[in-house]
């Protein structure tokens, strides 16, 4: 997934064709129901290109599992949202999320969400390689 993800993303091309292509590419992981990201501006995250059903739109920093990743600017997997307080529910399917912030100088420009109709779905395994996509994706900002 790294190298076919390397080997998409390009500087030349606008941040919108980037993410979309990286969010089919994620979408290979199997057992998700949703993937994608939200972009940061002002301490909110707005919903960005993404696979899957209907999302929440606007995350302010701080709330859901998504702003709780990009307030701390650390990678959060919660192995049962259904127990975790701060979870926004986009969706009833969703079980298990993963987020990493997509962070450049110490600046969250965003975050790489992933969903899954399925409990503790995503091990260390995935936040590594999703980190790894965060690094290449962090060039583009």
């Amino acid at each position: 997934m790294i190298e076919e993800i390397k080997a998409l993303v390009d500087k030349d091309l606008p941040l919108v064709s980037n993410l979309s292509n990286v969010s089919a590419v994620i979408n290979t992981m199997g057992n998700l129901n949703w993937c994608g990201f939200y972009l940061a501006k002002d301490d909110v995250l707005y919903l960005g290109p993404f696979q899957g059903n209907v999302a929440c739109t606007v995350i302010p920093f701080g709330r859901g599992v998504c702003g709780e990743a990009a307030l701390k600017q650390e990678t959060i997997i919660v192995g049962n949202v259904l127990e975790h307080k701060n979870h926004i529910a986009c969706s009833s399917k969703s079980r298990s999320e993963i987020v990493v912030p997509i962070i450049k100088n110490n600046k969250v420009y965003g975050v790489i969400d992933l969903d899954s109709p399925i409990f503790n779905r995503f091990i260390q395994e995935d936040k590594e390689v999703l980190e790894e996509v965060e690094n290449i994706l962090s060039e583009l900002f």
